[in-house]
């Protein structure tokens, strides 16, 4: 039978239906489950997001978003290294989009770069790549990648390197080569101090933050280093959530724990907003949330706003999500720069 079949219907047409049938039920396993786009740097920024603008303490550039302390005096002098020994300088503060990040249910699917780098039915190093279902009261547990974006630099909107990140653009993180990642006791390594917070005192505190940050007016409390506002509680600092209000709190809280890890893992060097201290960069384990904002990529870009960390969803996540498309969310991080313009 087979013979008369291949010589009536051809071997290459046999071969043909074949690969087509393979690779609609490849585009219908993967496609719905890993949605993505590469996200356009002009039109998908909030361009606004920048500002306000400062020189020492005064602003050249207002904005109605908060901002972080600045030095008090216009000019720095900076020391350096011989024969300069000392720099002198303008201080400049401002907020720079600096980083991506992707927040996925699927294995090495890049949201931020419109790609899937095809592993989602292979085994990751050191632990599992299973989800809980998609019922939103549930939990669930959550991949990330953080993507260098250095696009003051791309752009050439300052001259002076020191005001701006000037690495290229890279994937600099993906949670699912990390073993500590999905393992909320051995994450233990790299933050004991969760065994304090666990409990409903400590949980207590955060309501305060919760409450202030309703809106997008009041930055976050960096006191309350173990609260993330109303995404829930910093640690573990992990991609497991016990509960998701909406995929895209439980997303923004993803989000917001994987910038607090690099930072505890001195993957992420932090400016600072006074007088002497603007020269230097430096490694901060303790994540500092008021110099942090946020805003969405994708599935749906929102470059009209964004958000300091903390900050509820509820006010701007409605027509956010596409359930169709599942969990799949990415975000532009925006990060506070104080540096001396040189």
């Amino acid at each position: 039978m087979t013979k008369p079949f291949l010589k009536r219907y051809g071997l290459r047409r046999c071969l043909g239906t074949l690969l087509l049938v393979l690779l609609t039920n490849k585009a219908a396993a993967q496609g719905p489950a890993c949605v993505s786009q590469f996200i356009n740097p002009i039109s998908d920024i909030c361009w606004s997001c920048m500002f306000p603008m400062t020189i020492g303490s005064v602003p050249v550039f207002p904005s109605s978003y908060p901002d972080t302390s600045n030095p008090s005096m216009p000019i720095s002098f900076c020391p350096k290294p011989p024969p300069i020994f000392v720099q002198i300088g303008l201080n400049i503060g401002y907020w720079e989009p600096y980083a991506l990040t992707d927040v996925t249910r699927v294995p090495y699917c890049m949201v931020n770069m419109g790609l899937s780098l095809g592993g989602a039915n292979q085994q990751k190093i050191g632990g599992r790549i299973t989800a809980r279902d998609s019922d939103s009261s549930d939990g669930g547990f959550y991949h990330a990648h953080w993507y260098k974006y250095p696009l003051i630099w791309w752009l050439q909107l300052m001259q002076s390197t020191a005001c701006m990140a000037t690495d290229n653009f890279d994937i600099a993180y993906m949670t699912e080569i990390d073993p500590l990642w999905d393992d909320d006791e051995l994450s233990l390594i790299v933050n004991p101090e969760a065994l304090l917070f666990g409990n409903l005192f400590a949980q207590m505190a955060c309501v305060p933050e919760a409450m202030a940050t309703s809106t997008n007016m009041v930055l976050p409390f960096d006191a309350l280093f173990w609260c993330l506002g109303s995404q829930g509680s910093a640690y573990p600092l992990t991609g497991t959530t016990n509960y998701r209000d909406t995929p895209i709190q439980a997303g923004t809280l993803i989000m917001e724990r994987l910038n607090y890890k690099l930072h505890r893992q001195g993957i992420i060097m932090e400016s600072h907003g006074q007088d002497g201290a603007v020269c230097y960069q430096t490694p901060m384990p303790i994540l500092p949330k008021s110099r942090y904002r946020y805003q969405m990529s994708a599935p749906i870009p929102d470059a009209g706003w964004c958000h300091p960390y903390t900050t509820t969803t509820t006010i701007w996540e409605a027509g956010h999500d596409n359930p169709v498309t599942g969990d799949n969310f990415g975000y532009v991080q925006w990060r506070k720069r104080n540096c001396v313009f040189l």
